[in-house]
Formats: C-alpha cells, structure tokens, sequence
C-alpha cells in the first residue's frame, strides 16, 4: 500500500506505518491502537491518519464540517459518546466516525452503529472492559547467556536489527565459535557454512534464525506475555460476562499465564527453582559448611589428649612441621568425618543432584588443615556448572512455553481487539439509549430534485444545560431558504443547535436524538454563531467576504446562520441578509437563518422567503411561557409586544392599546 496516497502521510510517517505488520488492516478497520504502535505515532495522530484513510477509500474530499461553529457542533457530539466509553482505545476510535457527505461512507458506519444499538450496555460487562487496553510491545532486555555469531558483514547488520536482545559477534572459524561457546550457555551460528561442526557447548547453525524468533529469543514473546497479562486476563473476562466466541481457548491462555512470571521467566519448574536457589545461595551454603566442619574439629581438639614424644617434636620442628601434620597423624580419621559433614552439607543444602556433589569433593581439599578452607577455584567451576545448568534448564522451559504461546500471539491480539471494539459499539448503544435516538430517513442528496431539506419530529437536544428529561421536544421541518423568527430567550438558537447536532450525527452514519428525522444529504454544513457585537468596518468587510463564498458554493449544503444582524445597524442588516438569502434561495439550498429582523428582511427580499416563528404564548408570573416547535409561516410576536399586550389586557388606560396597535 502506498501510504502516502493517505491525505496528510509524508514519507516520514509512511515510513513508520511500513513497520508495521498489519497497517493496511489497521486503517481500514480504523484501528488506533495498532496505527499507534508506528514509530512517533501517538494515537491522536493515529487517528487523523485512519480518518485520512476513510476518507481517500471513499473518495470523500472533506470539509463536510464548514465553519468553526459547525466543528464546534461535531465536537460536542462526539464527547458525547466519548464519555460513554470505558477505556482510552474507545474514546480515541470513535474519533474516526466523522460527518461526511459520501453515502457509502454513511451507510458503512450506520450499519455499524445498527448493529452497536441492538446490544445491551450491561454493567458487569463495563466493568470487565476497564481492565482492558490495547497490547504493547515491551522494551527489549538484554540476554546475556546466549548470543548470535556470524562471519558475514551483512547478516551482521541485518541479526543487529532483528536481535536487539542479544550479542552479536563476528566468528572467522570454529575456533571462534568454540571460544564463544565457553563463555555463553547457547550460541546461535548463522552461516550455513559451519553446519555439522563440532565443539562443545550448545551450538546450533540456524541460517533461518530471523525466521524462528520465538525459537532464537523466547524472552522476546514471554516479555510480551508478561507485559500484557492483565489486558489479556480482561479481555478473557469480557468475553466471558459478555458471552462472545473467543479466538482462542480461554483455559488454555490462562495456563500458560499462570507458568510466567511478571518478569519473563518461567515459573512452576521443580527443578529450575532447584538450581536457581543453588546458584543464589552458594556462597552461604560454603561458608556454612566450613563451619559445620570447623566447629566439629574444634570440638574434638578440644576434649582430646595429643602426646609427642620428645624425638617425634625435634623431628617435626625441624622439618618445618605445622598443624595440620599432627591432625593428619593424630586426628585422621576425626579430619576425615568433619571434611564428610562439610561436603555433606553442601550437597543436603543447596540439594545438589550426583553429578553435581563429585564437584563438591574439590571445594574442601583432601589435605587435613584447621581450621578447614575451601578452594575459591572449585567453587568457581561448581557456580559456573550450575549456572550453566540453571540456563539450559530455564531456556528449554522459555522454549516450550513459547512455543505454546506462539499458537496464541495473533489470537490474543484479537481477543483483545473484539474486546475493545465491544467498547466502541457499547458507547454508541448507550449513547442511542440515553439520548432515545433514532436511525434518520435520508430522502436524496440535496440539489438533485430540488432544495435540501430536513423534517425533524420530537427532537430533543442533550447539548442543553438541563437533564435531558426535562428537554422539550421540537418540531421543525424546513425546505430551501428560511427565516426563524421569535422572542428573545424562546429557543431560537438551542433549536438552530438542534438541527445542526442531527445533520452532524446523520451524516457520521448515527442514530439521531428524536422520534423521526428526514432529511437531505449534505456535502456540507456550515453553521455561522451569534456574532458578539456590531463590527468594525475590517471585521464586517471579512464577513461580507465570507458569505460571498458562500453564495458561490455548491447548492447542496445547509446553511444555518444566528442573529447576522448584529454584525452592522439593522436596517443595512435586513438588506444584506436579504441579499444572501435572495443567493442562496437561487441555488435551491438549504437555510436557516435566525433573525429578529425577520419582517424588514422579507420586505427587503426579492424573492419569496418563507418566515417561522418560535411563539410565547403568554407571560406566567412574569416568565415567558413558550412553545418550542416553531410555527410554520408564522412571524413570531416579540417579547416587548407580547408585555404591552399582557398591560393592555390588565389595565383601563389606552395608553397600551394605543402601544400595541403600533405592532400591527
């Protein structure tokens, strides 16, 4: 795959996607955690590559999200359905559902999203999911008993590479390898060329060694194990609760688990732990013995009488005689019993099999002395037997774990994949459930047989700052171009954010916070926010630049726009958004523009522009009481109107009637 075909892939970062083994898989199922696991990837990175990805497949330009309001919209939608997620995989994937005007793109993640609703979010699953998290590759350690030989200045370079954790060292002939041999437990020869020689040690020609990983450095698979045990025992616990098919036996993976330790090594071995212990506790095991054999001695020289004839001690002082002459003559056979109890306890203690207790007989010389030494040269040879011993033991032990586990490798990396991606699906269908969505209708796309449009029936915004219980719903249908009048704090923005928030989620392929939505597909939407303030002439002029590419664009967009008269004095307002929606109205888009203008901008028109009103229905205890659904055709009453009318009806003067006939 070429990634550099993937919008924003340099060859940098194409180069990082190469290393990995399964890039092309990743992007096409959107999967973060793997595309973050590249070289410099982080998983926000990762993720603008997989929507990159998505993009380039279905030929979808961009842009979809035209304005910062409407990104602002996306953004809100998506933390939504963030905070529904368990783990950071979750909340990282669902950043590549991304509103879009492709219908296949479209119809790929709402089949998704039909199959994520039909799931049940239940609790003990959510709880099995927070232990879950994407697998990592551990930093490789150093294994310093076994190493990789070579006499070849290329399979040098390319075993440096591939086998960071072990020496690599460069041999001319069998006299080399034999040397490398008595300094490490395994030595592993590259050249085909030295098949069939014959040293001592453990020597194995593997010219496919890059091949056999698993076989070469078992460490390097155990490691991962290790590394990932409690992601893997999670994901084991997902699919359990949840009741999804495993890739592999369950049983089977928490056995060989259970034979590992968190540091790699191999547990379980009677006799590995036999030989390690021997190993660690040999220096002790030594100096106890010395003492057993000491004390003994002691003891004996101490309770016994030892006569020397006058002759005998002229003879040994002239010969230059010491002690241990007369423990050889006088105390032999205590000697020898308190050199037996020594060696006998090293054997006892540190549990030495036969082969490795006649070792044992050059620790403690045969020559009588007091008090009894060990001879640090044997202890050295009987260390390095055991150690050697330790090290073909414990690697034959990673050999045979890793061979089991290497069964398991690529099915662990989807167990825990299907785990995750459980947690994608289970974020949509709580989301679906909390909010009471529903799957949109999309009639065509827009500008194919005539104006957008969109028909929204009991909508209910969970972008508001109450319950959602307590949202009212909404009504609203539009078709081409439309002013949305109504009184000041009646709903007219909040029901502006309400159809963007539904396009937004319609065109990411998403169930939709309502009864019943129908609408057109856009290929863009663009959402201009309530400008705070009146401009000065460099913004305004901006501004008019602005919407003068908008007039030019395509016609199959929407177009929601909030209160533009604020931008300039109001009777330039009306005839400025006049003249946009006269634009838009010409193209057959689709619009939405608030406004409290709304009569003055009709007026100012030269086309028909049809006019809803958010309408209060009365004031209650000095609050607005208001009908959410907007009305069709209908130039809402304002809210000063609606306060003069309410003083009219309560008081004799004519002073408010005469007020409120200035309404009409």
């Amino acid at each position: 795959m070429d990634f550099e075909t993937i919008p924003g892939v340099g060859e940098k970062t194409a180069a990082a996607l190469a290393e990995l083994d399964d890039a092309e898989r990743a992007l096409t199922d959107g999967d973060v955690a793997a595309l973050a696991r590249a070289p410099g990837l982080t998983e926000g990175r990762a993720a603008a590559i997989a929507r990159g990805a998505i993009r380039r497949d279905h030929d979808d330009p961009g842009g979809f999200l035209a304005t910062d309001r409407a990104s602002e919209i996306y953004r809100d939608a998506l933390g939504l359905l963030q905070a529904r997620t368990v783990t950071t995989y979750a909340e990282k994937r669902l950043e590549t559902l991304f509103p879009t005007g492709s219908a296949p793109r479209i119809e790929e993640v709402r089949a998704f999203a039909a199959d994520a609703t039909d799931l049940d979010p239940d609790p003990d699953v959510l709880a099995a999911l927070s232990g879950v998290e994407p697998l990592a590759d551990p930093t490789p350690r150093r294994v310093r008993e076994r190493c990789i030989a070579t006499a070849d200045a290329e399979r040098y370079a390319a075993a440096k590479e591939a086998f960071p954790e072990l020496s690599i060292e460069v041999v001319e002939d069998g006299r080399d390898i034999a040397e490398l041999a008595r300094s490490y437990s395994t030595v592993v020869v590259l050249d085909e060329s030295f098949a069939g020689i014959d040293v001592d040690g453990d020597v194995r020609v593997l010219p496919d060694a890059a091949e056999r990983t698993d076989e070469v450095v078992p460490e390097r698979l155990l490691a991962f194990f290790a590394a990932n045990r409690e992601a893997l025992e999670a994901a084991a616990a997902v699919h359990e609760v949840a009741e999804l098919d495993p890739p592999c036996d369950l049983a089977a993976l928490r056995d060989v688990l259970s034979r590992l330790a968190d540091d790699g090594t191999v547990l379980g071995d009677d006799e590995l732990e036999r030989l390690s212990n021997a190993v660690d506790d040999l220096d002790t095991a030594v100096s106890t013995a010395e003492s057993v054999a000491n004390d003994r001695l002691r003891d004996v020289i101490r309770e016994r009488d030892v006569t020397i004839e006058g002759t005998d001690f002229l003879s040994l002082v002239e010969q230059g005689a010491r002690v241990d002459s007369l423990l050889s003559r006088e105390l032999e056979d205590e000697f020898d019993e308190a050199l037996s109890a020594a060696r006998d306890h090293l054997v006892e203690s540190l549990s030495l099999r036969p082969g490795e207790a006649d070792l044992t007989e050059r620790v403690f010389p045969d020559d009588p002395s007091f008090p009894l030494g060990h001879d640090e040269e044997a202890v050295g040879r009987l260390r390095t037997e055991l150690k050697a011993a330790r090290d073909r033991r414990a690697a034959k032990l990673k050999a045979g774990l890793a061979a089991d586990l290497g069964d398991l490798r690529d099915p662990v990396e989807t167990l825990v994949r299907d785990a995750l991606e459980l947690d994608v699906r289970l974020a949509v269908s709580r989301f679906a459930r909390d909010f009471d969505c529903v799957f949109p209708e999309f009639t065509g796309a827009a500008g194919d047989d005539g104006a957008g449009s969109f028909a929204i029936e009991a909508g209910r915004s969970p972008l508001l700052d109450v319950d959602f219980s307590d949202v009212d719903p909404v009504d609203y249908e539009v078709s081409g171009v439309t002013l949305l009048s109504g009184v000041n704090s009646g709903g007219k923005t909040s029901t502006l954010d309400l159809v963007g928030l539904v396009v937004v989620l319609a065109h990411m392929g998403l169930p939709v916070p309502a009864e019943s939505v129908r609408l057109s597909r856009f290929s863009e939407l663009h959402y201009y926010a309530k400008s705070q303030g009146t401009l000065d002439a460099g913004a305004f002029e901006s501004t008019l630049r602005d919407f003068a590419a908008l007039t030019d664009g395509a016609a199959d967009r929407l177009v929601l726009v909030d209160e533009l008269e604020s931008i300039t004095e109001p009777g330039a307002s009306a005839k400025i958004i006049a003249g946009i929606l006269e634009e838009l109205a010409e193209q057959g888009a689709a619009a939405v523009f608030v406004s409290h203008l709304a009569g003055g901008i009709r007026e100012a028109a030269d086309v028909s522009v049809a006019v809803d009103g958010i309408e209060a229905v009365g004031l209650e205890d000095g609050e607005l009481v208001v009908n959410r659904s907007p009305v069709k055709d209908h130039l809402a009453r304002s809210t000063p109107e609606l306060i003069v009318e309410k003083l009219a009806g309560e008081n004799e003067t004519s002073f408010y009637g005469r007020l409120l006939e200035k309404f009409d």
